[in-house]
């Protein structure tokens, strides 16, 4: 459906974009995560037309985004940051600009405008002035409008940014809705939702990517194996507990989550881990000889949070290079006369 091969953007000397590739087949969600800086907004859009790359190859339904871009633009809905809506249009209005923009015309608008709006749970709202809209409703008629023209490729950038715990859920569902049709790139800074909602991750760090694949799959290889949590019973200093831990040969690191009079939590990391399989016996011992308890030892299930600030703290230096010719075509390079950077 989408692929993306070798993609690089410079900003004058700013190498924004560095060999950036990626598939995404037809009916998946994918979450498009990144600090920001790293370049995910800057890769998005370049994908939909509205930046052009530096060098590299993109395309959508084997259409190129360079030497075809009309095809590949009839082909994807997009949802900016800060969607473009016009507010003293009401919602009717605006998503029948948008239709007839994107060239739908007599049934098959009616059809889409009428779809789009039952999708969204817009109906209450089809006539009211879009400047009098909450923020969770100024969202769906965003969204409204990157699948009004039926896309095969969706792609969204901050979808639930700004949204209260009920928004932010509400969209969700509505993203499900939406993937049941329709391939879709999701940004997100809201983790837990990306997991809640897409099959696979792509991290992006400095312009290149850092992981790519499903969460489960990221945390069990980026965390877990060789990382215990643990509980100790007993009066301790979680200074001097810690320092211990970290005194014996198999341990990495320790570190003390929680401390109280009568309980100490703790996460040790191994060595390796092979050291981990036999954490069980060692920590007990440990523990006996101070004089303490051990009150539980468990596996840490790594988060994929835990993931992602793992490998955006791997931070390289910018890049400071001579730049390669920009590729003639698609879309307006207004950023760059703007002194911005990548998002």
């Amino acid at each position: 459906m989408l692929k993306v091969k070798d993609l690089h953007k410079f900003y004058g000397g700013f190498h924004a974009v560095r060999g950036v590739s990626f598939t995404v087949d037809r009916g998946e969600i994918i979450g498009f995560l990144g600090p920001n800086g790293a370049g995910k907004t800057t890769t998005m859009k370049i994908i939909t037309g509205y930046m052009a790359m530096s060098s590299g190859e993109v395309s959508v339904d084997d259409h190129d985004v360079m030497t075809d871009s009309l095809a590949v633009r009839s082909k994807i809905g997009y949802l900016p940051e800060h969607a473009p809506l016009y507010d003293d249009m009401s919602v009717l209005e605006y998503l029948r600009f948008v239709a007839e923009m994107r060239g739908l015309k007599g049934t098959r608008k009616k059809e889409r405008i009428d779809y789009v709006i039952g999708v969204c749970s817009l109906e209450p709202k089809r006539r009211k002035p879009i400047r009098t809209l909450s923020k969770g409703y100024r969202q769906r008629v965003g969204l409204a409008q990157a699948i009004v023209h039926d896309p095969q490729l969706v792609i969204l950038d901050e979808p639930t940014v700004g949204l209260d715990p009920n928004q932010i859920v509400e969209i969700r569902e509505l993203l499900r809705d939406i993937g049941e049709r329709n391939t879709v790139i999701l940004s997100s800074h809201i983790l837990s939702e990306v997991e809640a909602t897409c099959g696979r991750v792509i991290i992006v760090n400095d312009g290149r990517i850092a992981a790519n694949g499903r969460p489960a799959d990221l945390e069990r290889e980026h965390g877990g194996l060789g990382v215990y949590d643990l509980s100790l019973a007993g009066p301790a200093d979680d200074s001097q507990v810690v320092a211990g831990l970290e005194a014996l040969p198999s341990v990495e690191s320790a570190s003390s989550l929680r401390s109280t009079p009568e309980v100490l939590d703790l996460r040790v990391r191994f060595r390796d881990a092979a050291a981990g399989l036999d954490a069980s016996p060692l920590l007990l011992k440990f523990a006996t000889d101070l004089g303490l308890r051990l009150a539980s030892v468990a596996p840490h299930q790594t988060t994929l949070e835990e993931v992602f600030r793992d490998l955006t703290s791997r931070s390289e230096p910018a890049n400071s290079v001579t730049p390669e010719p920009v590729k003639a075509g698609v879309g307006a390079e207004s950023n760059e006369s703007d002194g911005e950077v990548a998002r």
